[in-house]
């Protein structure tokens, strides 16, 4: 059962691909970073560190996202998308406007 979405679909997919695209130059911003550090001076290997962790904790998330977005990009392409994924029901516009990647209603994912 495909969703009555009266935000346009072609605008939720392009919104979506965007998206992707951003995350994905972060991530690799985020890689280029963690490459560089090199430095052999304990002190800033200890604040080095702790950016790093801060970066990981930070890409792990865009990675998590990016799952997401490509799992709501292929329920768009399948038809699907904006019908909840467990019980089939239409997930409401106002949770795809601040989730447009969710699968699931909001009765679903409580």
């Amino acid at each position: 059962m495909q969703a009555n979405l009266t935000t346009p679909l072609a605008a939720r997919k392009a919104a979506l691909e965007k998206r992707l695209t951003e995350l994905g130059a972060r991530l690799e911003a985020i890689e280029e970073e963690l490459d560089s550090h090199q430095n052999r001076d304990w002190e800033d290997l200890a604040t080095e560190r702790e950016v790093d962790e801060v970066l990981e904790a930070t890409g792990n998330a865009g990675k998590t996202e990016i799952t997401r977005i490509r799992a709501a990009l292929r329920r768009i392409a399948d038809g699907s998308y904006g019908t909840c994924v467990r019980c089939g029901d239409t997930i409401a516009e106002a949770r795809l406007d601040l989730l447009p990647w969710t699968p699931l209603c909001r009765s679903c994912a409580q």
